[in-house]
């Protein structure tokens, strides 16, 4: 295996960074992890990952932190829109200032090369249009214009010591160890499997490009390995045209994965009509040896199969622990966050 050989993963113990570790480590990387530890409790099943790791704050992070390090993966972020929502504060200073902080450390301990896990929703088309890196970005959430603000800020950073990468995820999807049940179709997924039902509250025209974690994993492994020309200062929509799927569509997959599930489209006001498909043309180009392995309607049955066998039940799937906005609101509530989102108690280990 070429260089990096020492990895620092931000976001260790997230939905993403629990499947991307193993990968990474199987391929003979020397990986550890950061993380505030939000989620670690959330597991559905067995996490058997073993890695070191900091637990630390993203707004706290010092260049000793960054020494010793090859790459750095950061996948550490408030995740979704309602939670940026929920205080825009909290959203800026952690996916925005906070990656900022990172990289400005990192750069500072010779870390030559950063991955950051951007996201396809900072587009944010109001119409059905095919977007490649070049549109103009328009984000409608806190979310989105912490990662927009995120990648103006780390280009201006790019330089020949230092390479920024900007990964544009779609909508992720499949079986975690500290799993989500607040993403497309996963959320879907689960309904049909435990109710019998998905009801679609948009007109179920909307697009979306999803994306199997463990195909994710696998193109920041992809990413670690590039030569350094091909990735300098560049973002690239990750993915292929394949997984560009209109939400009815999605919802159609997992009806069909669920013996039985039936679909009901209930259109409603204020339904989130933000639609937009990708152009990943210049990943193909860029990578053309690279497949994505797994599709929607396939990996539908891998989630159908595993809910099987671990018995999935209703409290399962609205368990607070599995949706993010929930389970952060809870922490709250119960004292072991303040009001900035710090722990209260050093080196938590939440029950």
């Amino acid at each position: 295996m070429n260089e990096p050989t020492r990895v620092l993963v931000t976001g260790h113990n997230g939905y993403l960074g629990s499947v991307m570790v193993p990968v990474l480590q199987a391929a003979g990387y020397e990986v550890v992890g950061l993380d505030m530890g939000y989620f670690r409790a959330c597991t559905l099943g067995t996490d058997n990952t073993s890695v070191p790791e900091i637990t630390k704050d993203l707004r706290a992070i010092e260049s000793p932190d960054l020494q010793g390090f090859d790459a750095v993966i950061h996948l550490a972020a408030l995740s979704n829109d309602p939670i940026g929502n929920l205080n825009a504060d909290w959203t800026r200073q952690i996916n925005a200032d906070g990656t900022v902080r990172l990289a400005t450390m990192a750069k500072a301990a010779g870390v030559r090369r950063f991955l950051f896990s951007s996201s396809c929703i900072m587009y944010g088309m109001s119409e059905a249009a095919v977007v490649d890196e070049t549109a103009p970005l328009a984000p409608q959430t806190e979310y989105a214009r912490s990662k927009a603000v995120a990648e103006e800020a780390l280009r201006a950073l790019a330089d020949d010591r230092f390479s920024p990468v900007y990964c544009r995820n779609g909508t992720v999807y499949g079986l975690s160890p500290r799993m989500r049940f607040d993403t497309v179709l996963n959320n879907f997924m689960g309904s049909a499997f435990t109710t019998g039902r998905v009801e679609v509250h948009s007109d179920g025209t909307p697009w979306r490009p999803v994306v199997h974690v463990q195909d994710v994993a696998r193109y920041f492994k992809l990413m670690l390995e590039a030569p350094l020309q091909d990735i300098h200062n560049e973002a690239f929509n990750m993915g292929v045209e394949s997984l560009n799927l209109q939400v009815s569509e999605i919802a159609e997959i997992a009806v069909e994965a669920v013996p039985g599930a039936q679909l009901t489209m209930t259109p409603k006001p204020g339904a989130d009509q933000r639609t937009y498909k990708a152009d990943f043309s210049k990943f193909s180009r860029t990578f053309p040896d690279f497949e994505f392995q797994w599709t929607a309607r396939m990996r539908a049955q891998e989630l159908y199969e595993a809910f099987r066998s671990i018995a999935l039940t209703f409290e399962d799937f609205t368990d607070k622990r599995f949706t993010r906005l929930r389970w952060l609101d809870h922490l709250l509530k119960a004292g072991m966050l303040d009001d900035q989102l710090r722990w209260r108690t050093a080196q938590p280990r939440v029950a």
